[in-house]
This record gives C-alpha cells, sequence and structure tokens, in this order.
C-alpha cells in the first residue's frame, strides 16, 4: 500500500485545489465584462476534479522514486483527456483572463509544464516548484499593484 501521507498529497493536489481553486480564483479576479470566457475552465475544474476524486475514492495512490524525484500516480483512465482538461482548468482560465498579469501568470506555468515534461523525463528535481515559485512571485507584483477599494466602496 501507499502511505497517508502520499495519500493525502493527491487528494489535495489532484482534484482539490488546481483544477477547481485555479479557475474560480481566476474568475473572482477577472473584470467583470471578462468574466463570461471564464466559466468553460470553471467547468471543465468542476468536472475533471469529479473524475480525479472518484479514482482516488477507488483506487490506490502510488509513490515510487525515480532517481532524484517521486512519482505520484492513480490509475486514471482517459488520462489524456484529464490533463487536458486538468490544463485547460488551470491554465486556460489564467490565460482567458482580461487582465495582462494575469495572462502572463498563466503563461509562465504553462512554459514550466512544457519545461517540466522535458526535464522530468531526465529526472531534474523540484522543477516544478521552480516555476511554482516564479508564478508566486508574479501573483504577489499582481496583488500589490491592485488598487486597495476606495472607502466610498466599504
Amino acid at each position: 500500500g501507499c502511505s497517508a501521507a502520499a495519500t493525502a498529497w493527491a487528494a489535495i493536489a489532484l482534484p482539490l485545489l488546481l483544477p477547481v481553486w485555479v479557475p474560480v480564483g481566476v474568475l473572482l479576479a477577472a473584470a467583470p465584462g471578462t468574466r463570461r470566457r471564464l466559466w468553460g475552465p470553471v467547468a471543465v475544474g468542476l468536472a475533471t476534479a469529479a473524475v480525479l476524486a472518484y479514482c482516488l475514492a477507488t483506487r490506490p495512490v502510488t509513490a515510487e522514486i525515480r532517481g532524484r524525484t517521486i512519482g505520484y500516480g492513480v490509475n486514471v483512465p482517459w488520462m489524456p483527456l484529464v490533463l487536458t482538461g486538468y490544463l485547460f482548468a488551470t491554465l486556460g482560465a489564467l490565460l482567458l483572463a482580461g487582465d495582462r498579469r494575469l495572462r502572463t501568470l498563466g503563461a509562465v506555468p504553462a512554459a514550466g509544464a512544457l519545461a517540466c515534461s522535458a526535464l522530468w523525463r531526465l529526472e531534474f528535481a523540484s522543477t516544478w516548484c521552480a516555476f511554482a515559485s516564479v508564478a508566486s512571485a508574479l501573483v504577489l507584483g499582481w496583488v500589490r499593484r491592485r488598487e486597495p477599494p476606495s472607502s466610498a466602496t466599504r
């Protein structure tokens, strides 16, 4: 079997956080005039999360050492389709956002996903974490540049 820690990681990382909260967060952060096009990634994220949650509930989580990395896995049917939904929900929501900084935030992890896919085959450790830290710095810059609400709208 697999440890409880690996199962907890998979439950949080796969269905709970990214495919649902990223598109919902982008929807809430987007300007009102651009929100309509973001409902697609939200719907795809919810469907993807449902498939992943079902797989986590009915299949074992595996974790294995692969060179200098740990590979986590869950037997997911139609994996190319689920992965496409996952990427559309998480990266697509950012790339479809009307705000230039949100689109940049989507482009950095998209480039990171491509680079990590190539580097993962070579078993480089923590490549995704490096791109996530760049994306986090972009979020920090985006949040700091937003104007605070005026006291009249509180």
